[in-house]
């Protein structure tokens, strides 16, 4: 598997499962999630899916969906 990293292009991660939210509009605005093979986590936006893809790690996930969970972001969605 070719190496990972932040910003390569979404396109270049063969076999990604690409994943988005129900709650994602119908003009497709929102950003899709795919598990990679060593366990990190690639984020791409949903309207430029040959862009660039940010690699997380399982942790750094966990604490944003705790955090959105807990209300902290919900000044950003106003």
């Amino acid at each position: 598997m070719e190496q990972t990293y932040n910003g390569m292009p979404a396109t270049d991660l063969a076999g990604a499962s690409w994943r988005k939210s129900r709650y994602s509009n119908s003009q497709g605005n929102c950003v899709e999630l795919a598990e990679l093979a060593d366990g990190s986590i690639a984020v791409r936006n949903s309207r430029f899916p040959e862009g660039p893809a940010l690699i997380y790690t399982r942790d750094e996930i966990r604490a944003l969906v705790l955090g959105v969970k807990d209300g902290e972001f919900d000044g950003l969605t106003v």
